[in-house]
């Protein structure tokens, strides 16, 4: 089958949520149908795409010499692909429940129903121009998302939102340059495809800036803020959006830059990874300890999201085929965890009408199925076994561990960085472990309010709150079954992301 197939995937949501712009459908009942066929739609070609399309890029259309739109299918577009074609369509399901009786649902599903389309334009890009085309396309189509409710706090949230992706961008547009110009026009190929001749340092400043730009969405320190504030989103929102699609596109953009523009040995022992190894630590405890100070339910999730991206971002920075390895495993197991707990804390809020951890006191009893989902996915999150976050942290652990003791051995004397690196990488290793304690903490301290309440707080004793309906209650059930599933057989997971991180596949 043709590259040129790959269009249908990314165009069809797109179209569709024009065309619903332009014509809203007023009657309940067909914009659920509509959409969720759109979506289902969509899904089956990218299932199709990733066994039956060419692995060649495609020309789809030319700006300019070195400046064009192209599309190819490998094995590290099909893992992000494929993930979110399964969370997608099940999510919509919540997403219906949760925004009933919304005066603004025909422009939320429009725009949601679009940024499908675009992630996946994400997905296959072949080269770096494309890549930060539909990623700059990415934030413009989700703002109207992330403002949704029109307030105040929203419009604040979307221009911050704003403010920090098209700025980050901007940041990686070097990146983009550079790498297009000199090299193979910025092509994805595994081991790198730039001109390793050129000005090292320069090259490298342009690396360092594209991690931290592309990284924005992110929210690798210092440019984190937005994910936080932008928690005023409806749930559906921020739990695909910012749990899943815009955060991992970010994370996405750097694994590719890394591994298929600039190449893992050039980067190796240079100042460029050592810096960026800094930054992914400190975000990687910064986002933890702000989630167990954070009191609003959605944030304290947030700051975890930003907590467990830096997990990736190490991972990618050890520059080994493990540690690649072992970024994809975390970004497709904190994906189902992290999904399902951001329903959670959505479904709480819908119901109860309440945002902060203090009023949860007692909430278990009445949302017992909720919050049973919640707790096996915050055991998940923290890293205990059988569950699927025991497994991509384990890989992690191991990839840096094996990453540092490399470093050690290829300590140069007289050689700065050589004889920093080791610490850095042991530094995230101890890193992660902490990070899993205050996890732990932040997440499991909740399961403990809500049903376990001392009796004089508990605040839902001779309250009406009940269960959130079945279209939320499904996804959750799905996630929490494909948590315990993924963390007792992981195996053909991890074969095809290993193929994937040597460059096989």
């Amino acid at each position: 089958m043709s590259p040129v197939f790959l269009l249908i995937p990314i165009l069809l949501p797109i179209a569709g949520g024009l065309a619903m712009l332009i014509r809203p459908l007023k009657k309940e009942k067909k914009r659920r149908i509509c959409c969720e066929t759109l979506a289902l739609l969509t899904s089956a070609c990218v299932w199709a795409a990733a066994f039956w399309v060419q692995r060649e890029p495609v020309t789809i259309y030319s700006f300019t010499r070195g400046f064009a739109v192209n599309f190819c299918v490998d094995g590290m577009a099909n893992v992000f692909a494929l993930m979110i074609s399964v969370m997608w369509p099940l999510v919509l399901l919540y997403a219906f429940e949760y925004m009933k009786g919304d005066e603004g649902r025909d422009r939320f599903f429009a725009f949601y129903v679009m940024t499908y389309g675009v992630t996946l334009g994400v997905c296959y890009s072949a080269d770096m121009i494309t890549m930060y085309v539909f990623i700059e396309m990415l934030t413009l189509v989700t703002i109207p998302l992330v403002s949704h409710y029109g307030g105040h706090e929203s419009m604040y949230a979307g221009r911050k939102y704003a403010a920090y992706t098209i700025g980050g961008a901007s940041l990686g547009f070097m990146a983009v340059v550079l790498t297009t110009m000199f090299g193979m026009a910025g092509s994805f190929r595994y081991g790198g495809s730039i001109d390793v001749t050129y000005d090292a340092v320069m090259m490298q400043l342009a690396f360092v800036l594209g991690f931290v730009g592309f990284g924005a969405k992110a929210a690798v320190f210092p440019l984190h803020d937005w994910l936080p504030t932008a928690s005023v989103a409806p749930t559906p929102v921020t739990a695909l959006l910012h749990a899943v699609a815009v955060v991992n596109s970010g994370v996405f953009a750097v694994m590719r830059m890394t591994y298929y523009v600039f190449g893992a040995d050039y980067l190796r022992g240079t100042t460029a990874q050592a810096i960026c190894l800094a930054l992914a630590v400190f975000s990687l405890l910064f986002g933890a300890v702000q989630a167990l100070r954070e009191r609003h339910f959605k944030r304290r999730f947030a700051y975890s999201t930003m907590s467990n991206l830096s997990y990736m971002l190490l991972g990618v920075m050890t520059l080994s085929p493990q540690g690649l390895k072992a970024g994809l495993a975390h970004m497709v197991f904190h994906g189902v965890i992290k999904i399902s707990l951001f329903m959670c804390a959505g479904a709480f809020m819908h119901q109860a009408r309440k945002s902060y951890i203090y009023e949860l006191n007692g909430i278990g009893r009445r949302m017992p199925a909720t919050f049973t989902a919640y707790t096996l996915c915050a055991l998940s999150l923290t890293g205990i076994p059988p569950f699927c976050g025991f497994v991509s942290k384990w890989q992690l652990l191991t990839a840096g561990l094996g990453a540092a003791t490399e470093a050690v051995q290829m300590r140069t004397a007289g050689s700065t960085v050589s004889q920093i690196l080791p610490y850095l990488l042991y530094g995230g290793v101890a890193a992660l472990i902490i990070a899993a304690f205050l996890c732990a903490m932040y997440t499991l301290s909740i399961t403990v309010r809500a049903f376990f309440p001392l009796d004089e707080k508990d605040l839902y004793k001779d309250s009406n709150v009940r269960e959130a309906g079945p279209l939320m209650l499904v996804p959750l059930y799905v996630f929490g079954v494909c948590n315990i599933l993924f963390g007792m057989f992981p195996g053909p997971i991890l074969a095809v992301l290993t193929a994937i991180g040597e460059g096989r596949l």
